[in-house]
């Protein structure tokens, strides 16, 4: 088959060789794989089988207006398998469907019905128009609202819904996913993975199987089944490849249905360090001093998913130890900590960043870390614990280190405050990192050199050799050219001379002013000792 698809120009050599890594390892037929990368069309695919099974291709103008087919067989037998019956005669049964691959399906028909079947293939937007016809609920058919959500579950049980979603899960502990996307279109659903920040599309789900998904994510995550209305939040916890995994999932209506969003989570302790973050060593230094102070705040920057809790977590590590109590508290909690106490806030009975900060402070602990500071109430109560002798590191939503301070005095915090309270303030990035096994040496041209400003930054971070790379992509990075991410920061301790300013200017953002590397430049020293690309400092 794979020849079809090349002979006709469908595919290249390359694409075949990721789909056959792909294949080796996850199993599936290569023309849905092609599919469900978005190389092929459905018309190209149903083309090839066409020719390779010799089986027709469906022509509408060869039958009867589209209708009901009537036979012994339930409805709900052609909806789960997305086959249908489009004509039936004495002795044969024509069918229509986008898989040949149902041999065991093919052999029930015909026992069931003592006919031959003739198959037709065609695509899944054709196959929903005869869905349609089999969905109706007739007249007078009196479904009751409970015997419904009896049927969903009875779906969401059966061995090809549990098998799949399975596999999905497991498939994404074994490429490093963060987040699987479920998202719910008119014709099924798509699945995507998102590996190293980025969105990869890994396979389709047809209508046929759509509300049975749902109904298992559901199920799975303790949301109400029900309820396709208005948003939920659950928790699923499984274990894959002997690896305890922790997911966090929404889901929230659309116009053609629900869609999910699972955040994977691992339950096992992490024993990160600054060391092994892929940090220069004078921001290194930097954060280790920050870490000697008996007491202060420590902020630290960005959006979601950049970072911002591995960094914390990693100077939790080091800080752990039998003469210091540490208490965390987070929402949610995401990855075990050995030694130190972590706390769950649940904002559903009133338990908020606040109130258990107020709770802490009598459990005797050196240093707290808190989730997040998304209010007044919780600034306060953390510069409240910095002044009385505790440690405390926390994160905010600002897009530089020195937007932190800003954002506190925004909300209503007193210069005075900040200046007797924080220590340092951090924001961070994640960019991806190149491929060890297949990067490719680069060339830095003088355009590029300069357009970077390189010598200039070398002046003031000089590197031993510039080693440029770009990436190409091989089996172990699955065709990406990138593996992990790794964190490119701006720090400034909270000087005299950055107190200065902002008792000038409430606004203040010049970091260039007060002599530390921004976070543009830190992404540039970390391209020119070749661990990320020229492309990935695009979005600095």
């Amino acid at each position: 088959m794979e020849e079809l698809f090349l002979k006709k120009g469908y595919c290249t050599e390359l694409e075949l060789e990721k789909v056959y890594a792909v294949q080796k390892e996850y199993q599936g037929h290569i023309g849905t794989i092609l599919l469900n990368w978005g190389i092929i069309t459905q018309e190209q695919l149903i083309e090839v089988y066409s020719e390779y099974f010799s089986i027709p291709v469906f022509n509408s103008d060869d039958f009867d207006d589209i209708k009901k087919i009537e036979t012994t067989i339930p409805n709900e037998f052609w909806l789960k398998y997305n086959l249908f019956p489009i004509k039936e005669d004495r002795d044969y049964i024509y069918l229509l469907t986008n898989d040949p691959y149902n041999i065991k399906v093919f052999s029930f028909i015909e026992q069931e019905l003592q006919k031959e079947i003739k198959l037709f293939l065609t695509t899944t937007q054709i196959l929903d128009e005869y869905r349609v016809l089999y969905e109706e609920i007739e007249e007078g058919d009196g479904i009751e609202y409970d015997e419904e959500i009896d049927k969903l579950k009875e779906l969401a049980s059966e061995a090809p819904i549990i098998q799949k979603v399975n596999a999905i899960f497991s498939r994404a502990v074994g490429m490093r996913v963060s987040d699987i996307h479920y998202e719910s279109f008119k014709n099924g659903m798509h699945v995507r993975f998102r590996i190293d920040g980025k969105l990869q599309l890994i396979e389709r789900i047809n209508s046929a199987q759509k509300a049975s998904i749902i109904a298992r994510l559901k199920l799975l995550s303790s949301m109400n089944i029900a309820e396709n209305r208005l948003p939920q939040d659950g928790r699923i916890s499984i274990k894959v490849g002997g690896k305890d995994i922790d997911i966090r999932a929404s889901s929230i209506p659309t116009a053609d249905g629900e869609s999910f969003v699972l955040r994977l989570l691992g339950k096992q302790a992490v024993t990160y360090s600054l060391s092994h973050l892929d940090f220069f060593e004078d921001h290194i230094e930097i954060l280790r001093d920050i870490m000697k102070k008996p007491n202060g705040i420590f902020l630290t920057t960005g959006p979601t998913g950049s970072g911002k809790t591995t960094t914390l977590y990693s100077i939790l590590n080091e800080l752990n130890s039998e003469d210091t109590k540490i208490i965390t508290v987070e929402d949610p909690v995401e990855y075990e900590l050995d030694g130190i106490s972590q706390i769950q806030v649940k904002s559903e009975i009133d338990f908020t960043f606040a109130n258990a900060l107020r709770s802490i402070l009598r459990q005797d602990p050196d240093v707290i870390m808190i989730g997040e500071i998304r209010d007044e109430e919780t600034a306060r109560i953390a510069i409240q614990s910095a002044l009385t002798g505790h440690l405390v590191l926390s994160t905010l939503h600002t897009n530089s280190a020195l937007g932190a301070i800003s954002r506190l005095l925004d909300i209503g915090i007193e210069m005075f405050l900040l200046n007797s309270s924080i220590n340092a303030v951090m924001a961070q990035r994640l960019v991806r990192k190149l491929c060890p096994a297949c990067k490719k040496p680069s060339h830095l041209s003088e355009e590029i050199r300069e357009g970077l400003k390189v010598d200039k930054l070398l002046k003031s971070y000089p590197i031993e050799e510039i080693t440029v790379f770009e990436p190409h992509g091989c089996e172990e990075c699955n065709f990406t050219g990138y593996k992990g991410r790794l964190p490119v920061a701006e720090i400034i301790p909270f000087d005299n001379k950055v107190k200065s300013e902002f008792e000038k200017d409430e606004n203040f953002s010049d970091i260039e002013k007060l002599g530390y590397r921004s976070l543009r430049e830190d992404g540039i020293l970390k391209y020119l000792i070749g661990l990320t690309s020229l492309q990935e400092l695009g979005a600095l």
